[in-house]
C-alpha cells in the first residue's frame, strides 16, 4: 500500500453524527453556472461532478436562493418553489454517486439581491441602492421559506443543509451593526442582531429534524464600523448552542472586498486562518476555513495546530480538482495553484458569463464552454 502523506488532512471526521473520508471540502463558489432563472444546468452537473471525482469529502453547492427577490444574479441556483426539485435531486445524486457528501447552501441576498427593490434588515443604502426595511412581518416571511428551502434540499437528497451567514447577504446583515439599525428586538445590542439567524436556524431545524444544518459564518466585515471578531464570536457560542452542524468561516462583504488593503490581505496564503482559529477556541463544532489556501503542507499544519477542523478549498479545488490525489500522494509540485494576480474567472462572472480559468487546457476551457446555456 501506498504511503499516505498529510495524515491529519486525510484523517476522518465526524460531523454531526455523518462521516467525512477526510478533512477537505468544497468550500462554497459561485462561477455562473446554473441556466437563466437559477436551474441547474448541464454545466453544473458536470462541474459538481468533477468537484465530487476530486477525493474531496464533503462538497458545498453555492448559494440557492429561498426567494425569487433574494438572488443575487439571473444566475444564481434556485430552491424556492418545487418546480427546481427535479434538478437539485440530479445535482445531489451527482455529487454522491462519486462518494462524496453533498452539502446545499440556501440564501437570500438582502440589500445585495438582483432586483429593483431589495430589502435588508434597515434602509441603509450600499451601492446607489437605498433597500426597504422589513418589517415583522416580512421577517416571518422570510424565515419561514429558509425553512421550506432546506426542506427542499432535504426531499431532494442531499446529506446537510448550510445557511449562508457571510458574504454580507441578509443573515449577516441583521448581524452587522453597520447594516442593522433598528430599534426593535432585532437591533441594538449584538444579542438582538443574532435574533433572526438563530430564528432562521430553528425554524429550519423545526422542519428537517435532525438533518444537519451547518452555517456560513461572516466573523469579520474587515470595516472600521462592522462587525468584528469581539461580537461574532457571541453568534459563534449562541449558533452552537442552538445545534449548528458546523461553523464555516470567512472574512469580508462585497463592501470591503475591494478596498485596496483588503485586496493585498486576499492575495496572501492562508489569509482567513486567524479568523477560523479564533472562533474555533469558543465552541466546540467543526470548524472550516478556507482563503488562499493552496498547498497541502499549509492544510496540514492549519489541522495540526488545532485552527480549524476542516479546510476549504474553492478555487484552489476548481482550478486543479486533482488536488486531493496529488496531495494524498505526496505531489505538491505537480498541483495547479490559483494565481493571485489573475482575475479573469472574476471578470467572466461580472459579464454574466461563465468563469473559466486561465490555467485549463484550451480542450478544457471549450468543453465548459459547450456545456453552457
Amino acid at each position: 500500500m501506498k504511503k499516505t502523506h498529510y495524515k491529519k488532512l486525510f484523517s476522518p471526521i465526524k460531523v454531526n453524527g455523518l462521516r467525512l473520508k477526510n478533512r477537505i471540502t468544497m468550500a462554497p463558489l459561485y462561477l455562473g453556472y446554473a441556466a437563466e432563472g437559477g436551474k441547474v444546468s448541464p454545466l453544473m452537473l458536470h462541474h459538481y461532478k468533477q468537484m465530487a471525482q476530486s477525493g474531496a469529502a464533503l462538497i458545498v453547492v453555492e448559494n440557492s436562493s429561498v426567494t425569487p427577490g433574494g438572488s443575487g444574479s439571473p444566475r444564481t441556483l434556485r430552491c424556492d418553489h418545487n418546480r427546481y426539485l427535479k434538478g437539485l435531486e440530479s445535482l445531489a445524486q451527482c455529487i454522491k454517486g462519486e462518494k462524496a457528501l453533498a452539502t446545499l447552501q440556501i440564501n437570500h441576498a438582502g440589500r445585495f439581491a438582483y432586483v429593483s427593490k431589495p430589502v435588508a434588515p434597515s434602509a441603509v443604502s450600499v451601492f446607489n441602492k437605498t433597500p426597504h426595511a422589513l418589517t415583522r412581518r416580512e421577517i416571518t416571511t422570510i424565515q419561514k421559506q429558509y425553512a421550506r428551502a432546506a426542506v427542499r434540499a432535504q426531499k431532494a437528497g442531499f446529506d446537510m443543509v448550510e445557511l449562508h451567514g457571510g458574504t454580507g447577504y441578509l443573515l449577516s446583515q441583521f448581524v452587522s451593526p453597520r447594516s442593522n439599525k433598528r430599534e426593535d428586538a432585532y437591533g441594538g445590542a449584538i444579542e438582538n442582531r443574532i435574533r433572526f439567524s438563530l430564528e432562521v436556524l430553528k425554524r429550519v431545524k423545526d422542519l428537517v429534524g435532525d438533518f444537519p444544518v451547518g452555517y456560513r459564518f461572516l466573523a469579520d466585515e474587515w470595516l472600521p464600523d462592522g462587525l468584528h471578531l469581539e461580537e461574532s464570536t457571541v453568534l459563534a457560542k449562541a449558533l452552537e448552542e442552538n445545534g449548528v452542524a458546523y461553523i464555516s468561516v470567512m472574512g469580508g462583504t462585497y463592501e470591503s472586498f475591494f478596498l485596496p488593503d483588503i485586496i493585498k490581505k486576499s492575495q496572501r496564503p492562508g489569509y482567513m486562518v486567524s479568523l477560523a482559529a479564533a472562533i474555533k477556541k469558543e465552541v466546540k463544532v467543526p470548524v472550516t476555513t478556507a482563503g488562499r489556501i493552496s498547498t497541502p503542507l499549509r492544510a496540514e499544519s492549519i489541522l495540526q495546530e488545532k485552527k480549524a477542523d476542516l479546510i476549504g478549498l474553492a478555487r484552489m479545488l476548481w482550478v486543479d480538482p486533482d488536488w486531493p490525489k496529488k496531495a494524498r500522494e505526496g505531489r505538491d509540485n505537480a498541483i495547479l495553484k490559483c494565481s493571485s494576480k489573475c482575475d479573469a474567472c472574476f471578470k467572466l462572472v461580472m459579464k454574466g458569463r461563465p468563469a473559466f480559468c486561465t490555467r485549463w487546457k484550451k480542450e478544457k476551457r471549450a468543453e465548459y464552454s459547450g456545456l453552457f446555456q
